[in-house]
């Protein structure tokens, strides 16, 4: 597994370097080790292909790309050196373009005796993994959870803030767990839900059936990803019990005491161990039971991913899979919670109780435009398409892409789905404005990229991944907007960034590819308990160097076997305690089921 230019800082491979002794340090022609990195799973045959090679002195000859089949070269180039900011301890960089091969088959790259990782180039090579970015997903289920076999959280819980007298009894099983906890939030449970959603609503082909309704391993003829959706949408009905009621979160940092099993959570919220957790009412107010209060100013931003969420499924329930009741009962809670929003434009941020650290998120009316466009395409009602112009124009280009640093989660969710959403509705002229904003958050990005060696354009703010998953999409949804191809390698270098083309070899998803270098101890319970893999959850991402010495209780759990490729500005560590990098979470791998599928269509 893994590059093995680089492995041999890895524990994973002390057997294999014993085996092969010295020739495990692989020396390019001037005695150089040269490091290669590049997208593990490989590339479709038009894709833009490209590697980057580091080193701590020039790197001289070409680079080969040599067939696995019969050892053969079928390409060779010349590696052009990179002006830019690598972030750590080498001061070569070079960029190897391979974009004109494109006949399909399993490859590797080399320059003198260095090898990178196999990898493929094949027409279909990323069908598969939407539908595997859902194992991590059922994982993440609370309540019934098909990875324990075992119902987690039956008695959430008891109200805190509300109409209803502190510790009322409220019905808020179900839903995900957030992460590497067991907490869950309507903030990312709700987008979670929408973005499968539209993701299979603009290419159902994509997904396939192989799981019940339950997460079991049987075939209920309808696409597994609505399955999920579905769990996320009973759970976010529940949390809607009244026309004038909604609540958003479900426990707190009280969590947040050690591994533990989730059908057996020690945690302790009031009323005992593995007992009742608190459930909050989305008041639209600053909350917290203890010092730390949240800035919330309204519920704008939960109500309008909420109508969004449900306004697709009453399309896709009513067309789709012929269910109008569950089709009516779905677009009733939208158009409900809708007008919640409407009343208290704002954001409700998440909640902590021990910690400083929240969601503290500070846009709605980009949630509000996705949800008022979404529900005019299924109502028709004129009032819904003025105020998603309305918003449209008032969130225009707001994104985290012009910042080089925001507070965790204040632009979330990373992408603004509604603009996409609003286009088809529109006038031309409307239509222009709609994909300029697209395009200036994209252009932001692409100027960041081009001050680094890797072309990468997010910030590394805690969840950098999820950014990088946001660009891909935003970059796809425009084009397919504007017809406009200029972004096309852009978005290519942001996924080959998640999958292995970054200073540390390494695919950002937990078990893909199966025999890459991906992330082998996540930050996580299950993982901890079991030592089995979350394939397919998104790890965090790499973060700014000065994040990671702030972040109360971090620590390494062990000797860094990426260190060499560490610098005090970015840092990544597949390990087990790094909770700023290294955790995967539930709303990240769910919108990157959106950017994978991207690569997946036809």
């Amino acid at each position: 597994m893994g590059n093995i230019n680089h492995q041999f800082l890895n524990r994973k491979h002390i057997l294999f370097f014993i085996f092969f002794g010295l020739n495990a340090f692989l020396f390019a022609q001037n005695n150089t080790v040269v490091y290669l990195r590049l997208n593990q799973l490989g590339y479709r045959p038009h894709d833009p292909k490209t590697a980057v090679a580091f080193s701590a002195q020039p790197v001289h000859g070409e680079f080969r790309i040599v067939s696995k089949a019969d050892g053969k070269t079928v390409y060779s180039g010349k590696p052009v050196p990179i002006r830019r900011s690598g972030w750590g301890k080498f001061g070569f960089y070079y960029r190897l373009d391979f974009s004109d091969l494109k006949t399909g088959g399993k490859y590797e790259l080399k320059i003198g005796g260095s090898v990178s990782v196999p990898f493929q180039i094949q027409e279909n090579l990323y069908r598969f993994m939407p539908d595997s970015l859902l194992n991590f997903m059922r994982q993440q289920r609370c309540g019934y959870n098909p990875f324990w076999d075992e119902v987690c959280h039956s008695l959430d819980g008891r109200t805190a803030y509300g109409p209803l007298p502190p510790g009322t009894y409220l019905d808020a099983a179900g839903g995900w767990h957030d992460a590497g906890d067991d907490l869950k939030y309507l903030l990312t449970g709700s987008y979670a839900a929408a973005i499968m959603l539209f993701a299979y609503a603009m290419s159902p082909e994509t997904f396939s059936d192989h799981f019940n309704k339950y997460g079991q391993p049987f075939p209920n003829r309808i696409p597994d990803v609505l399955d999920e959706a579905r769990w996320g949408l009973e759970w976010m009905l529940k949390l809607h019990p009244a026309k004038d009621q909604l609540y958003h979160q479900v426990g707190d940092d009280r969590d947040h005491i050690g591994w533990k099993f989730p059908f057996r959570d020690s945690s302790d919220y009031g009323w005992g161990k593995n007992s009742y957790r608190v459930v909050y009412f989305a008041d639209g107010k600053p909350q917290g039971l203890k010092q730390f209060k949240s800035r919330s100013t309204g519920v704008a931003n939960l109500a309008g991913r909420y109508a969004a969420a449900m306004a697709l499924a009453y399309r896709i329930w009513k067309n789709d899979l012929n269910e109008p009741e569950s089709a009516d009962r779905f677009l009733r809670a939208g158009i409900e919670v809708y007008q919640l929003g409407k009343q208290k434009e704002g954001v409700q941020q998440g909640n902590s109780y021990n910690a400083p650290y929240r969601y503290a998120e500070i846009t709605w009316a980009d949630d509000m435009e996705w949800g008022a466009a979404e529900l005019f395409r299924v109502t028709k009602d004129s009032s819904y398409l003025q105020d998603a112009i309305r918003y449209a124009r008032q969130i225009g280009s707001a994104s985290w892409m012009a910042y080089d640093s925001t507070d965790h989660y204040a632009y979330y969710p990373f992408l603004n789905v509604g603009h996409f959403a609003l286009y088809p509705l529109v006038n031309r002229s409307l239509q222009k404005e709609l994909a300029a904003y697209y395009r200036t958050g994209i252009e932001q990005c692409f100027q960041r990229a081009e001050k680094n060696a890797f072309h990468i354009g997010v910030p590394f703010i805690w969840c950098s991944n999820n950014l990088v998953a946001a660009l891909i999409s935003q970059c796809a949804l425009y084009e397919k907007m504007t017809g406009d191809h200029r972004f096309r390698r852009f978005m290519v270098e942001q996924r080959d960034w998640l999958l292995g083309r970054n200073p540390w070899g390494t695919s950002m998803f937990v078990g893909i590819p199966e025999h890459g270098e991906f992330p082998e101890h996540p930050h996580a319970s299950t993982y901890a308990l079991t030592r089995r893999s979350l394939t397919g959850g998104l790890v965090d991402g790499p973060v700014y160097g000065n994040i990671f010495g702030k972040l109360k209780g971090l620590y390494l759990s062990e000797a860094d076997p990426f260190a060499p490729f560490q610098s005090d500005y970015v840092v990544y560590h597949d390990d087990i305690a790094d909770y700023s990098t290294n955790e995967p979470t539930m709303d990240g791998t769910a919108a990157a089921i959106l950017a994978m599928m991207v690569f997946a269509l036809p």
